[in-house]
């Protein structure tokens, strides 16, 4: 609880929420609307304080959430699926969101279950590329856990594409990256994706 208080509290030293709210005011004065209307009035207010927590993960490092592992010699496939997570479009700064799976054998040492789906977060928490998100995740964990091998798959629904632009609802981009063992071994990925599916 302290380590997170200390991680928000250096965050929103990092995060200017006057600029936000002048440069939110001066988008509304833009696209033709009065900022000072009684439904638009705070709009700038709230959403500073929404950035200032939908991109907490710029300040914050996968490497603290990692640290803590635990032996496990003998330990054979790790799958943590469906975990949630919500990022912005660094394209458009809107919303894209889905369900990351991962996938590790380890070497001799595993991460707390928890720590996996706040590595997610770390790196879902800034203005993202689906396909970078998927390589940072897979880097922290070969980086700090040293596994035999990692795989990371990603399923999301981008906004960008489903409200503007082509307008296509329901259409997921699916990505994933492999390290290690699986990198190499066709059959450990087909495994993964049948046990995720």
């Amino acid at each position: 609880m302290e380590e997170r208080l200390r991680l928000s509290l250096n965050h929103i030293k990092m995060i200017d929420e006057e600029k936000i709210k002048k440069a939110v005011k001066m988008i509304i004065e833009a696209i033709g609307e009065n900022p000072d209307r009684e439904g638009l009035i705070e709009t700038p207010d709230r959403i500073a304080r929404m950035y200032s927590e939908i991109f907490c993960g710029i300040s914050q490092n996968a490497d603290e959430h990692l640290t803590k592992t635990f032996s496990a010699p003998d330990s054979e496939m790790v799958i943590e699926k469906d975990i949630k997570f919500y990022s912005m479009c660094e394209h458009h700064l809107v919303p894209f969101y889905g369900q990351v799976h991962i996938a590790y054998i380890p070497s001799s040492k595993v991460a707390g279950l928890s720590k996996l789906a706040r590595t997610v977060e770390v790196f879902a928490k800034r203005p993202q590329l689906q396909e970078r998100l998927t390589s940072q995740i897979a880097d922290a964990l070969e980086k700090n856990l040293v596994p035999k091998g990692v795989m990371v798959i990603i399923e999301a629904e981008h906004m960008c594409m489903t409200m503007r632009g082509i307008k296509k609802p329901g259409s997921k981009t699916v990505t994933y990256s492999s390290r290690g063992i699986f990198k190499t071994d066709k059959s450990l990925r087909d495994d993964v994706i049948n046990l995720i599916k």
